[in-house]
């Protein structure tokens, strides 16, 4: 059967509450921290729940912000700033850590760049520290950072969790920090949402590539995700097209039938009918948006920004 996928816990909740069905150990919680920025976050509490969500346990934090993708440096600062409370809840509660910060992803496809642009961004000071002492930092207060772009396996022939885990047996860092594009359900939160979890990442997951996860038991160390979703299916896009044409339509009496039928469906159904129509070319296909080049550009800048602000110290 057709899966949608998405990378989202949020999405996933969502598709559940549509079905009408209730899931055990599972909590939303919602908080409106700006006007224009929303919080939701889904608490995995249960093996039951993990089961039925298909993720593991743990918190999965989605900032929501409609505006995302404006050329608004106040507003994107507000977003770091928010980025970066999540992150303090979620990183070691302690005065110093030392973080590695995974850039995960392929810097030569754009959709795909988040990491690599992310890590570009970064305030990297753990050779300052190791070669002159935290205190040279001086007035920035930044604890130890330190940063590696993995690649992909096309290009490495090595699995990103292989490299990762050989930087952590080295340099011994007390948290992962991975960041990395996504996918979406639903093309309305393209490019607008913001998903922060400390249950670790499965590269490739959101469009059927799926690696070696990088999480908690396979580096021995906690690790925080981030990720932007940038892409979404072919069938997303017709189911969304359908309904919006149905609802458009719903005054002309052979349509309005057309959709009745359609709307009996639950989504599993409906996504199982698109990918039978759509020709077996489409049914990979990954779209994203046009200006997703500028989009992953100053979103890179926002996701960085948080992390920098999250990881100073309290001086």
């Amino acid at each position: 059967m057709f899966q949608v996928r998405t990378d989202l816990a949020l999405e996933t909740r969502e598709k559940f509450e549509e079905d009408n069905v209730e899931v055990k150990g599972v909590r939303l919680e919602e908080e409106q921290a700006t006007p224009e920025i929303h919080i939701s976050s889904v608490i995995i509490e249960t093996e039951n729940g993990a089961k039925v969500m298909g993720r593991p346990k743990g918190n999965y934090v989605t900032l929501e912000a409609s505006n995302m993708t404006e050329e608004d440096e106040g507003y994107h600062r507000e977003i770091s700033v928010q980025l970066s409370k999540v992150l303090k809840r979620l990183l070691p509660q302690k005065q110093d850590f030392t973080t590695l910060v995974v850039g995960l992803g392929n810097r030569a496809v754009t959709p795909d760049s988040l990491g690599p642009r992310v890590v570009d961004n970064l305030c990297i000071t753990r050779h300052i520290i190791k070669e002159f002492g935290k205190y040279v930092i001086g007035d920035n207060c930044q604890k130890s950072v330190s940063s590696i772009v993995p690649g992909v396996m096309a290009q490495t022939g090595i699995e990103s969790m292989e490299i990762v885990r050989g930087i952590i047996k080295e340099t011994a860092p007390d948290v992962v920090i991975a960041v990395d594009a996504l996918a979406a359900r639903s093309t309305r939160r393209l490019n607008r949402t913001i998903q922060i979890t400390d249950t670790g990442i499965t590269p490739g997951s959101g469009v059927g590539n799926h690696r070696h996860a990088l999480n908690c038991e396979s580096m021995g160390i906690p690790v925080i995700a981030i990720g932007i979703p940038t892409v979404v299916d072919a069938a997303t896009i017709v189911v969304d097209t359908m309904n919006h044409l149905l609802d458009a339509m719903s005054q002309v009496e052979q349509v309005y039938r057309i959709g009745r039928s359609y709307e009996k469906l639950d989504m599993v159904e409906k996504y199982d009918l698109i990918h039978e129509l759509l020709i077996p070319q489409l049914n990979t296909l990954y779209v994203t948006p046009k200006d997703v080049d500028e989009a992953v550009k100053r979103l890179s800048f926002t996701v960085s920004e948080g992390i920098n602000i999250a990881l100073q110290k309290e001086c």
